[in-house]
């Protein structure tokens, strides 16, 4: 199938995309996607389609039609088929698609459908774009010789996990971890500190690698879009990573969050895109996919992808203790008073997507998800003096499943953490995972024991801080805790 897309010169923020379809069946379907990997909600990407036709070879229109929100059923007579349509893209996001007359930004799995029964085939897409721009993918890319640029998958599931971003001029820099090559590409108008920012994405990236033993891909792409206004998102793909930031002013606060963000997709590089929940193993892009283990894929990565930056040599102590209390606050704050469990809200995700919903009814599987497993590795390093770890299990999970391309579920979580804790954790997962009951008492139960606790400031505020009156044994643990004993170099 080949596609082209085009930045419509009549209506502002439209592409116009063309599909070439040499039918072999008299009927064809075409699925649109409902939703996209990274985000568990239907979004019904269907609705911003403004016009769809159908022409044979000739210009003559074929009949067609919709039977479904995001499926269209087209007369195709076995013939070579011309599908145009339009397709409104005005959303600023990590994982939605924007065009003006700056820049081109598209994450095809909006805007691009599959053939029906021919999703594994491969798909090529023709971009539309000044011969002088540049262009931050993860898929290769090739000029064609009538202009623009022409990208190529060997699937829609390839296709689909490798948003591309094209302007005039794109800010990259490079590094190699082991095998793997390492691009950051830079758009906005904003000035990089690549004296601070490349040498941290590099610690991050290697320790991550370190802690794994393995990485998935041998090429990774950060592209990065720094906004004017204020912005925050992250979306993984098994290649890349899309994140969108602001405002562009030159500073910490963004370099913070510039680094935050990073750390966390590229630990998504095995959790999820690797390590995938059964469910989720073969996207189904049509209804949604439930799934239990939501706290697993978000939250280990949440609480994993702070840890390693103060373990790397990232960020100081501090630093990280005030991202911790943030994490905190936004548990036992905003939605400590919950009833559902991690699991339940996991599945509730599909329900009511990523909004507040009804009070006082979800939890976050960020926030509680990260401080759960938090409280687990906290279980395991007291109790084998940091020798073991959540990476232990994170390790062995890739190991078992992620690479083998097997999907695991609940249970395979939990064996795999009782065999590393030597012990069974019965209690832990009906208290943190299956239940709703307050984390507070264990969390401080865990902390004390590496010189640290939970300290309310007021009813809305709290913090993560060293005790007071700390023992040896404390001190040591918390050093072994921020600097992580296993560190070796690649």
């Amino acid at each position: 199938m080949d596609f082209k897309i085009s930045k419509s010169n009549q209506q502002k923020h439209f592409f116009e995309i063309e599909l070439r379809l040499k039918a072999e069946a008299d009927i064809v379907e075409l699925q649109l996607p409902a939703w996209r990997p990274g985000r568990y909600e239907l979004q019904n990407f269907s609705k911003n389609i403004q016009t769809f036709t159908v022409f044979d070879k000739k210009g003559l229109k074929v009949k067609f039609r919709k039977i479904t929100k995001d499926k269209w059923e087209i007369m195709a007579k076995k013939q070579e088929l011309f599908i145009k349509y339009s397709y409104y893209s005005i959303k600023t996001d990590a994982g939605n698609s924007y065009v003006d007359d700056s820049i081109f930004y598209v994450n095809f799995v909006n805007c691009i459908p599959y053939q029906v029964g021919k999703i594994e085939t491969p798909v090529s897409v023709s971009i539309d774009i000044p011969s002088d721009w540049s262009i931050a993918c993860a898929l290769k890319f090739k000029k064609n010789k009538k202009g623009g640029q022409r990208v190529q998958a060997k699937s829609f599931y390839e296709l689909y996990d490798s948003p591309l971003i094209a302007c005039p001029t794109i800010d990259t820099k490079e590094y190699k971890i082991d095998k793997t090559q390492f691009k950051i590409s830079v758009v906005g108008n904003y000035n990089a500190n690549w004296p601070k920012i490349l040498p941290a994405f590099e610690a991050f990236s290697k320790f991550q690698i370190m802690k794994m033993e393995d990485f998935p891909v041998q090429d990774y792409s950060f592209i990065i879009w720094v906004l004017p206004t204020a912005f925050y998102h992250g979306v993984e793909h098994c290649s890349s990573t899309m994140i969108v930031l602001g405002p562009d002013i030159e500073g910490d606060t963004l370099i913070a969050d510039l680094l935050g963000v990073s750390s966390h997709e590229l630990f998504h590089a095995w959790n999820i895109c690797k390590i995938r929940p059964k469910e989720l193993l073969k996207y189904d892009y049509t209804k949604e996919n439930y799934f239990e283990t939501g706290f697993i894929v978000e939250g280990v990565t949440t609480y994993l992808g702070d840890l390693i930056l103060v373990q790397s040599g990232v960020i100081s102590k501090d630093e990280y203790l005030k991202e911790l209390s943030t994490v905190c606050i936004r548990h036992f704050v905003n939605d400590g008073k919950a009833s559902q469990s991690l699991v339940e809200s996991s599945i509730d995700l599909w329900v009511d997507g990523y909004g507040m919903g009804v009070p006082n009814k979800k939890v976050s599987i960020y926030h509680k998800g990260a401080l759960v497993a938090f409280i687990l590795d906290l279980m395991i390093r007291n109790k084998f003096n940091h020798e073991r770890s959540l990476y232990t299990i994170m390790k062995e999970m890739w190991f078992n499943f992620g690479k083998k391309g097997v999907g695991y579920q609940l249970n395979d979580y939990k064996l795999i953490a009782e065999s590393i804790f030597e012990g069974d954790l019965d209690e832990y997962f009906e208290k943190c995972i299956f239940g709703n009951d307050s984390l507070e008492s264990l969390l401080n139960q865990e902390l004390n024991k590496i010189g640290l606790e939970l300290v309310w400031k007021n009813e809305a505020s709290l913090v993560v801080s060293e005790l007071e009156k700390q023992k040896k044994i404390q001190k040591n643990n918390l050093a072994k805790f921020l600097t992580d004993n296993e560190i070796v170099t690649i």
